[in-house]
This record gives C-alpha cells, structure tokens and sequence, in this order.
C-alpha cells in the first residue's frame, strides 16, 4: 500500500534542522568525516513500509528501521495512542514495583511461550543479554561454589553493543579497539553449511553442535554455566541452522548441566514465521532475550524471560540480603514499553501478521533464488520468514567473498531506487559479503518483487 507524506516540510525549516544535526548529533555506526561537505540524511516520516527523508524523497524499507525493528510498520496510530494515554495515566515508577501494563503484557507474552515463566523488563537488547549473563553467573556463585561461571558464545553471532554483550560477541570488527574484554566469555563455532568447516561429516549439523561440546570439555564442564545463541544468526550473515544442529545442542546443554540463552532480539516476535525463532527448533530455553519487534519502536522496551526454575533459585534463602536478583534497570520501569508491547502484540495477531510473514518469506526466498539464477555473484541464499540473506561472491566455485565495497555499493545503488537494503557491515574481517532483507511483517508482494528487482538492477550496474 502506497502512502503519500503527510508532512509539510518549508525548505528553510529543515535546513534549519540539517544543520542543527551536523554541527550537534554524533549518528550511529556512520563516519562523519563526510558531513563536513554534505548533508547527513534525516528521515523525518514513516508510514506502512515507506519512509521519507528530509529532501521529500520516497524509500521502501527492507530492513524495518535499519537495524530490524519496526515489526509492524510505521504511523501505527493505536499504539501512538496506547502509549499515550498511559503516559498520561501513569509514566513511570521503578519495577521494584508493578505497572497494570507490565502485568499484563508479560501474561501476555509467556502465554506465547510455553515453558517459560518470567518476564525481567529493561530497554534494549544489550541490557536484556547483560542481565541474562549477570543470572547465570550469580547462580554459579550462589549454588555451584562460583566455578559455574564461563558463558560460550558462538562465532558471528551478536548480542550487544555494552562490553560484556561484546565480550560474548563473535563478530571480532565489532569489538576491535574496545578491548580487554571480559574475562569468562569463550566461542564456539559458527554453524554456517555454506562455510563447511566439517567437510566429512555424515550429518553437518550435529557435526558443529558437537564442536560446541569439545569446547566444554576442553574448558571443564563444571566451569560452564550458560551457552548464549541467536536461534537465527542475524547481523553475522542471517545464518540458519543446518538439520540435527538444534536438537543435539539441548541434548549437550542438559548432559552438563549448562543453562541455555536463546537471543531472539532480532528474531522475536513474528520476524522469522513464528512468534519466535527458537520455536522452529524445538528447543526448551533457560533464558530467552528479546528487544527490537517488542514494540516495533514505538517505545523502548526489552524483556529477559526465564523459566520458573531459574526463577527459583532466587528466592532459595530470603534471610539472605544477597540472595536475590540484585538488579534494576531505570527504564525498565518505564510503562510506555509494555503498553506499546501490548497494542504491538494485538496487531500481530488481528492482521495474521506472522501468517503473512511465511507467505511473504517464501516468495522473497524465491524471488533470490531466481535472481540466484541469473547472477552468479549470489552464492547463497538462506532465511525464515521476513528475515532473509544473500552472500555475494566472487566465484562460486572456490566461495570467495565478493569485495566489501562492491556489497556497499549493492546496497548504496537500491538505495538510489528509493529501496533501503541492508548487510553485513563491520562485523567480519573479509565476510562483510551478506546483503540483508528484513522488511515489516506486513509487506505486501508488491512489495517484496520491488526489493528484489532492485536488487537485480543493482547487481548488474556494480557486477555486469
């Protein structure tokens, strides 16, 4: 559905603006260096799945805000008003005490998530890892002498910006020139097929959960407490897990008695087909994190949910003062999240939204692989749902990343066409090769032939 822009920007105005933006606001994951002879870009409205910057200028996004967010699309007025009337009723107070929306988003998410209990609020995924690490490491203090306390992370995963949530990240660009790091975080292998690192395995997948298990027993199991992973890698090249990965992973997880944290921040919520990625795989988490689709945005809001076992193992001796959860995020009390949370959730499931999501990523997976077809630089193609990849190499044959600034510059040409794409960008040294698609789960197929036939024009304008 096409949108007209609502707003009626005077040219004086925004320059005002523009120029207030590059002499105060320091951007994300940008170099500057450019402003200094040209505009930054400012988006100044969303509606649907449009957005438009400051010059008037009409985009498609593909990427749900840039970074995998806006689940449900923009100008969703309901939850505008959701978040407003409660702002108005009741903003904030911390979560030593409840909120009417707290109670009752958190009923509501566990109801989607059969075996879990309990619903920690903060506001970004960085924290809600953070407090899942913190967790595992008061249990091993608490009930395993402290030697529990090594938590394994995997290789092109990510689960934060903070320097612990760093320190658990396999994505070695995001971390260079941050460090030390923090000790006790230990990587495992990635699990991606397409970059076999088990060439005479019978079964691939279970050939690199049982990397997983050299890893233990190379570290002592009785030293490992938490194993962190995202059930999809996103940001490291939208990784999906080969066949007989999953369930051995959980099969090692209990035979050691280590605590299993799925990170769905970018997964949850509908992005992958189902409510959340893990739930493709069967898997029985300990800990489950997520943020980004939350609230699609609209609020900022994270949520670390543990089963009630984990739960319990806080409240084993309360004439301790050091045995409970000794933590708190300011913003976590902040009642805009899961008000906004709410009104998401209602959206998703009065559209079919997530029933939308599976029809819509199985034509994006074969609209790829039909431009697979007639573009050898596209080596693979792998996704669920609205959450997509495509690596571009040089050769097919050996596999040979295709050149960084030729990916950019993939990416840099959609954009031209009013079509905003993503992909892997300083997360991999010589792997930054990954076009990434994640556009909201109400995309139309209008609008997913759109992204790829962008995709198609730019592929020949920067390959041939």
């Amino acid at each position: 559905m096409n949108f007209p822009m609502q707003s009626q920007i005077q040219p004086n105005d925004i320059q005002a603006i523009i120029d207030a933006d590059r002499s105060h606001v320091w951007h994300h994951l940008i170099q500057h260096k450019p402003f200094e002879t040209i505009d930054p870009r400012i988006m100044v409205e969303g509606r649907g799945m449009r957005v438009w910057d400051a010059t008037g200028k009409e985009h498609l996004d593909a990427v749900s805000g840039g970074v995998w967010t806006v689940n449900v699309g923009y100008g969703r007025e309901s939850i505008a008003n959701a978040v407003r009337d409660q702002l108005v009723k009741m903003n904030y107070f911390a979560n030593s005490a409840g909120s009417i929306p707290g109670a009752l988003f958190a009923q509501k998410l566990i109801e989607k998530m059969p075996g879990m209990s309990r619903v920690y609020y903060s506001n970004s995924g960085s924290e809600a890892n953070e407090k899942a690490f913190k967790m595992i490491r008061q249990i091993s203090h608490r009930h395993h002498g402290g030697r529990k306390y090594k938590i394994l992370y995997r290789d092109r995963d990510y689960h934060g910006t903070t320097l612990a949530a760093l320190s658990a990240g396999g994505q070695p660009q995001r971390a260079e020139q941050y460090g030390p790091m923090a000790p006790g975080f230990v990587m495992v292998p990635h699990c991606l097929e397409y970059r076999n690192q088990y060439p005479d395995a019978e079964s691939y997948g279970e050939a690199a959960a049982n990397a997983i298990e050299e890893v233990i027993l190379r570290e002592g199991p009785d030293t490992v407490g938490g194993l962190c992973l995202e059930p999809i890698t996103a940001g490291g090249g939208v990784i999906t897990p080969p066949e007989g990965y999953w369930p051995r992973v959980q099969e090692i997880c209990r035979r050691y008695d280590i605590l299993l944290h799925i990170d769905e921040v970018v997964c949850g919520v509908g992005r992958t087909g189902e409510w959340f990625g893990y739930q493709h795989y069967g898997i029985k988490p300990d800990f489950v994190t997520m943020a980004k689709g939350v609230a699609s945005g609209y609020a900022a809001i994270s949520c670390t949910v543990t089963t009630e076992a984990v739960f319990e193992q806080f409240k084993d001796d309360p004439a301790d003062p050091m045995s409970y959860f000794r933590d708190i995020s300011t913003f976590g009390g902040c009642a805009a999240g899961p008000a906004a949370a709410l009104e998401n959730m209602r959206i998703v499931e009065d559209e079919n939204l997530i029933g939308n999501t599976q029809a819509m990523g199985a034509r994006m997976i074969d609209n790829l692989h039909a431009l697979q077809e007639r573009h050898a630089v596209i080596g693979d193609v792998r996704g669920k749902g609205l959450f997509v990849g495509a690596e571009l190499v040089s050769d097919r044959k050996s596999r040979e990343p295709a050149e960084e600034k030729k990916v950019q510059a993939v990416v840099a040409d959609c954009m031209a066409q009013g079509v905003i794409i993503g992909a892997t960008n300083r997360s991999l040294p010589g792997f930054n090769n990954t076009l990434c698609f994640s556009p909201a789960l109400i995309a139309t197929a209008d609008d997913i032939d759109r992204i790829t036939d962008s995709v198609d024009q730019a592929l020949k304008r920067v390959f041939g």
